[in-house]
């Protein structure tokens, strides 16, 4: 076997360029047929080509320690490896050499100030204009390389010498700046040269003084100025090293970017440009000069996930230009991005462009965006071969567009909407024969894409785009599967521990990064206990855990973990019982008003003790893991003393709870709180007999419908599963899908059946809550489940069901990518081709045959 696939961390081959780990663990994966690693050897080399092997025997490839000296702070070094499989006295070829860098690894590090624009006026104009910054250096000989490291308060694009330092998109993106400011390395080495050199950044508000959240949002949540700190570094040939970093020479200007904001839009006027800004020899001499910024070095720390890129481009599939001479474009796809335009016209003519994620009465849609006002304007400077623009530092949730003041003819291929998100590596896929089903599973990954845009928000185009914690401790399994997330999810609970602290460790946000905002519900002011959200902090840890094998990622949480469940403690008090206090609940259950999402029709004390009793039991198992045998018992002990009590409080017989509904069942059973095997069936039988007196619609919110298939699919009820999942009458999933959905919605029924738009306020049609399906999908349709941490072992069990004749499933799991393919043929026989990576076993469980083990590889089997 030849190792191909070099990983350091979690970060993607192209991302292990200044990096924060100055010993960074190592995974691999390659090309071959072996089927059991006997040992691997390691070669790490410096810049100048001297190297040294070791030598493990060891059956590990994923997450494996460093063998060498730690990097220090800019230390390049390159790695290849070599394997001994099956038994054989002579290793495999090697690999090619991968190369890691550290970043700048200690606040002594970095040697510049951070600058503000010094024309900037805190309080004026909304929405503010982005500014320009720019100086010159000198470089006195050939450069070797060259490294920019750079990160702002605020959003930022860097220019040397007239070219841009990258491809990131609203870099450095969100964080809970007051602890955690993230900055970016980049190799610059190819754009500049000896003799005068200019560099020059883009700077606006972003996240960290524009306007965030409800009603249309608030602003200098983080502070009242932007600033930009860059340090680029340059290594001479000679060996040799300069520094060039922000500092009292840089200069500052008004650019044409108007007014920026992630809510509002983007205003943009071609005719402020300034040609030639961020080249050497520009005229800067009518700027201003900038202000010094106290920064904290310490709170600097490098990414461990990829930034936000643009990732893909879609040309509208349908255009139509009315009389009024607006035009309205469809997209044929609900997406997040940003729309980029050629056009040609008089200097001094403005192009607006609205956008909506959906249509009524034919006209753009925008009441449920709210206070965003997603619209950008475009003044042109009369360039006579036509000009393009595409807004540098905002972003819109859409899939419908409508320009006004388009000048002369218009032709649909001048329009592209450019999608962005977090550049995660695609690592799941499933398809099958039952098409609304593929539409439904494509739905939630454009979800997860829109929404995983720097943090996992809760919706991508409203006045709000919050990492709301409940929306992705519903989803992370399903995240895990379709993407690689790990690194960027550690980041997010890197800022849910800040935020965390900053209530001295007790009560977990019920968003993070958290935000000193009115939320518009009836929550008590002040951060209280909320099941389902809160718990977010332990079983967001133990899902990544579970599907990448990183013990660290436990390791780092488990303080918040354990606190989280003594916080819930300490509310739930001696009955072990959380009673008394405002709660989400099942969000959005189907009964729920309107305007009252919180009105669910399982009580909230049933769902909170449910939840508290799971997390209990989660950090019980976690203290085991992590060698804590006095934690795990008291938590065990807590578990099981939490289980009596919802037993006491909620269960009145066998199959009887004091709330009949679908979610109350689901808890009970998923979360293994009924006192026997009795009670379980019992409990599966009402829950199945529930779903077929509704019709087999849903009845569930955001915590109960990740739930309720697997509630009846473990217990007997199957086909009820699956009429469940493939109902198309609402509330259902496919009930979406009929109605034309390319994401998947907040709420059941945002479109009802007439056409018309749902009058709640929070009306989202990209929400991936709901979609939480999709892993159960994977794991029950498509067959793939991890039976040990980070797959190193797997169950293959698909269970057919709902008339569906064949299906695909395929996942890269850490050791390798395993795919299973199963048909159902015309003589009632099922026929499943199942692919093993290497270094991995697997059960295969099919309906009605005997157990299998199997080994890495090819495998067909006939029932």
């Amino acid at each position: 076997m030849k190792v191909t696939r070099l990983r350091f961390e979690h970060h993607g081959a192209s991302d292990a360029l200044g990096i924060g780990e100055s010993e960074p663990r190592l995974s691999w994966t390659g090309t071959g047929t072996h089927r059991h690693q006997d040992a691997y050897e390691i070669e790490i080399r410096d810049r100048h080509g001297a190297g040294r092997t070791h030598l493990v025997h060891s059956t590990e490839s994923v997450l494996v320690p460093w063998p060498g000296a730690p990097l220090s702070a800019r230390e390049r070094r390159e790695v290849r490896v070599r394997l001994w499989t099956d038994g054989n006295a002579q290793p495999g070829p090697w690999s090619d050499f991968h190369p890691v860098e550290a970043g700048l690894l200690t606040p002594e590090d970095w040697t510049g100030t951070a600058v503000s624009p010094g024309s900037d006026d805190p309080a004026a104009d909304d929405p503010r204009p982005a500014h320009l910054l720019r100086t010159e250096f000198e470089l006195t000989g050939p450069v070797a390389s060259a490294r920019l490291y750079s990160t702002a308060l605020g959003v930022h694009e860097i220019e040397i010498n007239g070219s841009r330092t990258d491809d990131d998109v609203l870099a450095p993106g969100w964080t809970s700046y007051r602890d955690r400011l993230r900055y970016r390395t980049h190799d610059v080495t190819h754009l500049v040269h000896p003799g005068t050199n200019a560099i020059g950044a883009h700077l606006a508000d972003g996240w960290y003084r524009g306007r965030l959240a409800f009603n249309g949002g608030i602003r200098d949540i983080y502070g009242d100025r932007t600033a930009l700190l860059a340090q680029l570094e340059v290594r001479y040939a000679d060996g040799t090293t300069a520094t060039f970093g922000t500092g009292p020479n840089w200069r500052s200007a008004s650019g044409p970017v108007t007014a920026t904001c992630l809510l509002v839009g983007e205003t943009h006027d071609a005719r402020l440009e300034r040609a030639g800004w961020s080249e050497p020899g520009f005229d800067d001499a009518d700027w201003h000069g900038v202000r010094e910024i106290a920064l904290d070095a310490g709170v600097l720390t490098a990414p461990t996930g990829p930034p936000v890129r643009r990732i893909e481009e879609r040309a509208p599939v349908d255009s139509r230009r009315r009389p009024d001479g607006t035009v309205l474009l469809d997209f044929g796809q609900n997406l997040v991005g940003r729309l980029r335009i050629r056009v040609r016209g008089e200097a001094g003519h403005t192009v607006t462009l609205r956008h909506a994620e959906i249509l009524e009465n034919g006209e753009l849609c925008t009441r449920p965006l709210r206070g965003a006002t997603a619209t950008d304007h475009y003044t042109l400077r009369g360039a006579t071969d036509g000009e393009q623009w595409e807004p540098r530092f905002t972003y819109h949730g859409f899939r419908y567009a409508e320009l006004s003041g388009w000048p002369g003819e218009f032709d649909p291929t001048d329009v592209t909407a450019v999608v962005l998100h977090t550049d995660l590596e695609r690592t799941g896929w499933f398809e099958c024969s039952d098409s609304a089903l593929n539409r439904l599973h494509e739905n939630v990954v454009w979800s997860m894409r829109g929404n995983f845009l720097d943090i996992p928000t809760d919706c991508p185009q409203r006045d709000e785009r919050l990492g709301w914690t409940g929306d992705i401790q519903v989803f992370a399994p399903t995240a895990a599967y379709l993407h690689d997330c790990a690194g960027m999810l550690s980041s997010w609970l890197c800022d849910l521990s800040a935020d965390t602290a900053r209530d001295a460790g007790r009560v977990t946000p019920i968003f993070s990064p958290q935000i000193p905002v009115i939320v518009p519900f009836p929550v008590p002011e002040g951060n209280q206990p909320m099941a389902g959200w809160g718990d977010a902090a332990v079983i967001v840890p133990w899902t990544l855990f579970q599907r990448y094998g990183d013990l660290d990622i436990l390791r780092r949480q488990y303080d918040d973990m354990r606190n989280w469940v003594e916080t819930v403690h300490e509310a739930a008090g001696p009955e072990h019982l959380w009673t008394g206090e405002f709660q989400f609940g099942d969000w959005l259950d189907p009964t729920a008003p309107p305007d009252a999402a919180w009105q669910s029709s399982t009580p909230d004390a049933l769902v909170a003790t449910a939840y508290f009793a799971h997390s209990t039991t989660l950090v019980a198992e976690t203290a085991e893991l992590l060698g804590r045998t006095e934690d795990s018992a008291y938590f065990r002990s807590l578990a099981d003393d939490i289980r009596k009590a919802f037993v006491q409080a909620f269960v009145t017989a066998p199959g009887q709870l004091t709330a009949d509904t679908q979610t109350a069942h689901a808890l009970a059973l998923q979360f293994d709180l009924l006192p026997d095997g009795q009670h379980r069936a019992a409990s599966a039988d009402r829950l199945a007999r529930l779903v077929a007196d509704a019709g087999h619609v849903i009845s569930t919110g955001f915590l109960g419908t990740p739930l309720v298939c697997d509630a009846l699919s473990a217990n007997g009820h199957l086909d009820t599963a699956y009429q469940l999942l493939l109902q198309r009458r609402p509330p259902s999933w496919l009930y979406q899908v009929e109605m034309g959905a390319t994401t998947t919605w907040e709420r059941w029924d945002s479109l009802l059946p007439d056409g018309s738009v749902n009058p709640g306020e929070m009306t989202s049609f990209n929400h991936y809550a709901l979609g939480a399906v999709a892993d159960w999908i994977h794991r029950t349709v498509g067959g793939i489940a991890p039976a040990e941490p980070g797959y190193r072992a797997l169950v293959i069990r698909p269970r057919p069901g709902g008339g569906i004749t064949w299906a695909r499933a395929a996942h890269r799991t850490p050791y390798g990518r395993v795919e299973v393919h199963w048909r159902q043929e015309d003589d009632g026989h099922l026929v499943v081709e199942v692919r093993i990576p290497p270094a991995t076993t697997a059960i295969l469980d099919l309906p009605g045959a005997e157990t299998l083990h199997l080994g890495p590889g090819h495998h067909v089997h006939r029932t």
